[in-house]
């Protein structure tokens, strides 16, 4: 497995673990709710609440983001490109011989041959205007 591969797996699991501290964090409106004694003395992090700990947990994490973020675009940066298949074929060029004029090869292509009652090259189309 490669350093760019651990640290994505990394990042992601940071991303995760960010988005569900933010999604379990209150917010300000919750505050007043407290003060008239809707039980947050009866928390499990104390009658202050989890304030304290969720918003270093939160800055940790986002520290943690910002470090792997940096260090994905340094190691994507410096990637080498990937092998290509089609680079490493060895091209051959097939060298044919031409034993006709280029007069001769441009007269026998364009010289019509009646296939299944097909007009030649040389008589103009007919046009059938309908009455």
């Amino acid at each position: 497995m490669s350093i760019f591969a651990i640290v994505l797996a990394g990042h992601v699991l940071i991303a995760a673990l960010m988005v569900g501290l933010i999604l379990i964090q209150h917010g300000k409106g919750a505050d007043a709710g407290a003060a008239f004694g809707s039980g947050a003395s009866g928390t499990v992090f104390g009658s202050k609440g989890s304030g304290s700990f969720l918003t270093r947990s939160t800055a940790i994490l986002a520290t943690l983001f910002f470090v792997t973020s940096l260090t994905l675009a340094y190691l994507g940066a410096n990637r080498n490109a990937p092998n290509d298949i089609i680079d490493n074929i060895a091209v051959n060029p097939v060298q044919e011989t031409v034993t006709e004029s280029p007069e001769d090869l441009i007269n026998s292509l364009t010289k019509s041959k009646e296939i299944d009652g097909a007009p030649s090259v040389d008589q103009p189309p007919q046009v059938i205007i309908p009455e």
